[in-house]
């Protein structure tokens, strides 16, 4: 619900979640939030591949990542989860609270993980420009009926990233 020039300039989700689908995600692995007293201006959700079935619209993206490969290996042979989305209010952009729940995210679970994976609409420049600079890399390119798709991975397990 955002203009066109919202979309471009701002970036945008592209998924609604339930608040009991969050609560079941939460409960499997705590997603990250940002808080300015007691509201939440910005979050990066946990959604590990137990998360499949929780969210009907996204089955197809999981098996797009089924198909992607890292490394000439299938990341299923990987430890990974996915940002099921990040987003940080429009009076707190700017201000590096993007980079500081993606610090967070590897703080909390680069011991457990080899990498963690979302995927960006090729629309949302916004988006993959900052996924690009917090250190994520395409690995696989699909399209669906709704739109053309980046799945990008940001490697823990390889120095320097």
């Amino acid at each position: 619900n955002i203009t066109e020039d919202e979309l471009q300039g701002q970036g945008f989700v592209t998924v609604h979640h339930s608040f009991d689908v969050l609560k079941q995600m939460h409960g499997l692995s705590p997603s990250v939030i940002v808080k300015d007293d007691d509201k939440v201006i910005a979050y990066a959700l946990v959604m590990l591949k137990e998360c499949r079935d929780l969210v009907p619209v996204l089955v197809p993206m999981f098996n797009e990542f089924d198909k992607a490969q890292f490394n000439n290996r299938p990341i299923s042979q990987y430890k990974y989860y996915i940002i099921g989305q990040i987003c940080v209010s429009k009076a707190y952009r700017g201000k590096g609270i993007f980079e500081m729940l993606y610090e967070k995210h590897r703080e909390l679970y680069s011991l457990q993980y080899d990498f963690v994976l979302t995927e960006v609409s090729v629309r949302n420049q916004r988006s993959l420009r900052a996924h690009a600079k917090a250190g994520f890399k395409t690995i696989h390119r699909y399209k669906d009926a709704t739109d053309d798709w980046e799945v990008i991975l940001w490697d823990w397990a390889t120095p320097g990233n």
